[in-house]
């Protein structure tokens, strides 16, 4: 199914070239509505501003767009899916432990993204309308357009699905034939294709180095295409790419030819050059056709943020939460918690700034932090590939000295905004370090014991009459992911916190694989009839189903004789009445006479919050509430406090 699913979407097809257009260009695509009003800002329009602008816009398209997203980062897919956790469950196959760094870094830089995508973009078309309405107010408008695109969620995109690509198809129209109306009265324009203005604006221009923060805000959604891949294919995104390039330059040579003909030596007055470019009987429709560009260019970040959390969560690094699908579209889910934050971080972002051009001071900077940590580890990606030493190290010298340039360039918006979008991020990445860390910790101490030598215990467990009954099955989740050990907690739970017998024990241990989809399970006999080993393996897109899961194989081992699924009640069975189950889950606890360090107990403390938020860990597994009992467990994860008693008499 997956590989089927791979291969369909590694083809190019008009229809799959369509959709694609509506669910990966989106953000990218409606760049033009702010891009040049933030480089040009309240300076005096001069050629050597414009042409200078133009040109580090189309050398940037060019190197970090289309290069290293577009040419690069589309090969470094994990059975069809991008973005940058499919990249960190790659590199992870080569035993290389610090890339979950850059991958916690991107995944934070790119949620607070969240925040600020829908607002700017739906404010700067929204904005439109001061034009013909002077006096309007335009942030309840805007506040409007965003809860109802986030109370749409739950409903899923399918039932309008169908018209983004086409909408997206009219905008991407629109903007081509905006450009090309100015181009040609203007031709000359085109001179800004030659990198010399792009230097000349750097390092002649006053003040010329600092533009480029508002100049990297023209590929501020070349991530969401490599995050897209599994929705759209390779080859698809591609082949749109080079229309959307070209929609993109002719609008931005366009706006360009426009500024230097009306307002050559004087400031750019208005509020917005894109609709400046629109005759004023078309300026209705233009506006309408922008607001509906930029909520689809909401909507596809804020899908792939779903996806990026729903990735970390089968990734076990972050917190479950429910996931719920509301179409029978592949890949489309919904996550209401991260919904609703989302938008109260919009709403925010809307109140505090209010209007577009504010926003510019915010945006921009995490997303650069976010590009810089993919680059890292497709760099590393490259070398692990046996890529020849000479092009991956001329590769990451270029991406390198571009993107830590717009870094450097970005960071003077900190006091201009910038600090939001830090402060959000800083806060994302430290909840998901803490929570890493915490599960680290526990992992590392995890203890195991020899299964086989409790099996005699657990035999005459199982015959001690004088024990009542917790069960006919038993099962324990366990972290063995080999049936020769067992968690020794559960062996603390079983034989010392409360003796639990049962006729037979079932140990089952899951797996979240390095590949997006596919499910599969071993078993073990350890004592024929009575105890057995599982292990179910998921790729890390696939809902766990635990409950259903386990009902399935044991059906298939009641028809081969492996296991007898009757009661073992005797009133019970006389009725041919299908055996009980009851799960066990294992909630550890750190023994109160640990000694740990000041990090790793603010790590726990974290994690053990940040679980209070999470989905329960027996929905988790989708296992039944009526038949699930938790039990809390003391592990050692450090030396015991050491006490000097003394005794007296």
């Amino acid at each position: 199914m997956a590989d089927s699913h791979h291969q369909s979407l590694s083809k190019f097809t008009a229809g799959g070239a369509l959709i694609t257009l509506g669910i990966v260009f989106g953000d990218i695509g409606t760049s033009p509505l702010y891009v040049l009003r933030a480089i040009i800002g309240s300076a005096v329009i001069s050629k050597e501003l414009v042409y200078g602008g133009m040109s580090c816009v189309f050398w940037t398209l060019i190197m970090v767009t289309t290069l290293k997203y577009v040419m690069l980062a589309l090969n470094a897919d994990n059975k069809g899916e991008g973005g940058i956790f499919a990249l960190y469950a790659l590199l992870r196959r080569y035993r290389s432990k610090w890339v979950i760094y850059p991958a916690l870094v991107g995944c934070a830089t790119l949620i607070a993204d969240g925040f600020l995508t829908p607002a700017i973009s739906i404010s700067s078309a929204i904005e439109g309308l001061t034009i013909l309405y002077p006096k309007l107010q335009t942030v309840p408008i805007v506040i409007s357009v965003l809860i109802l695109l986030f109370v749409f969620q739950q409903v899923g995109t399918k039932v309008v699905g169908g018209t983004f690509g086409p909408v997206m198809l009219v905008w991407f129209g629109m903007l081509a034939f905006l450009g090309l109306r100015e181009i040609a009265l203007h031709p000359e324009v085109l001179a800004a294709l030659n990198p010399y203005w792009a230097y000349n604006l750097l390092v002649h221009y006053p003040q010329g180095f600092w533009l480029l923060g508002a100049v990297f805000l023209c590929t501020t959604g070349g991530e969401a295409m490599y995050s897209d891949l599994g929705h759209c294919g390779k080859w698809n995104i591609r082949v749109s790419w080079s229309f959307v390039l070209v929609c993109l330059l002719i609008n931005y040579f366009g706006q360009s030819a426009f500024l230097l003909t009306q307002y050559e030596g004087r400031q750019f007055e208005s509020s917005s050059v894109f609709y400046a470019l629109m005759p004023a009987w078309f300026l209705p429709y233009g506006i309408a056709i922008a607001t509906m560009a930029t909520i689809i260019a909401s909507q596809a970040l804020i899908s792939g943020v779903f996806t990026l959390v729903n990735e970390a969560m089968k990734l076990r690094l972050w917190i479950n939460h429910k996931v719920s699908y509301p179409t029978d579209v592949k890949g489309q889910i919904y996550i209401p918690s991260i919904n609703w934050f989302l938008m109260f971080g919009c709403i925010l972002v809307v109140l505090i700034f209010k209007k577009a051009e504010h926003m510019e001071g915010a945006y921009g900077l995490t997303i650069i932090i976010d590009m810089l940590m993919t680059t890292i580890l497709l760099i590393h990606y490259l070398r692990m590939k046996r890529t020849p030493e000479w092009v991956s190290w001329s590769l990451a010298f270029l991406f390198a000295t571009v993107e830590v340039t717009f870094l450097i360039a970005n960071a003077a918006k900190i006091f201009h905004g910038g600090w939001f979008s830090l402060l959000v991020a800083g806060v994302l990445f430290s909840q998901l370090l803490a929570f890493y860390q915490a599960r680290k910790i526990r992992q590392r101490h995890n203890e195991f014991v020899l299964l086989d030598d409790y099996i005699p215990m657990l035999a005459d467990l199982q015959n001690d009459e004088h024990i009542p009954k917790e069960a006919t099955n038993i099962v324990f989740m366990t972290n063995s992911d080999s049936r020769r050990y067992i968690d020794s907690n559960i062996i603390y739970s079983i034989f010392k916190k409360r003796p639990k017998r049962a006729d037979v024990y079932w140990f089952v241990h899951v797996d979240i694989l390095d590949e997006p989809f596919g499910a599969k399970y071993t078993v073990d006999t350890i004592v024929p009839q009575k105890v057995f080993f599982i292990r179910l393996q998921f790729g890390f897109k696939v809902e766990h189903k635990v409950n259903r899961m386990l009902r399935i194989i044991v059906e298939d081992m009641i028809k081969k004789g492996e296991v007898d699924g009757l009661s073992r009640y005797p009133s019970l069975r006389k009725w041919n009445q299908q055996a009980d189950f009851k799960f066990f889950l294992m909630k550890t606890r750190i023994a109160v006479d640990n000694e740990i360090s000041g990090f790793n107990r603010w790590a726990i403390r974290t994690y053990r919050f940040l679980k209070k938020l999470a989905l329960p860990t027996r929905e988790d597994f989708g296992l039944e509430i009526t038949n699930v009992e938790e039990e809390t467990v003391p592990i050692n994860v450090a030396p015991a406090i050491n006490f000097k008693l003394k005794r007296e008499h």
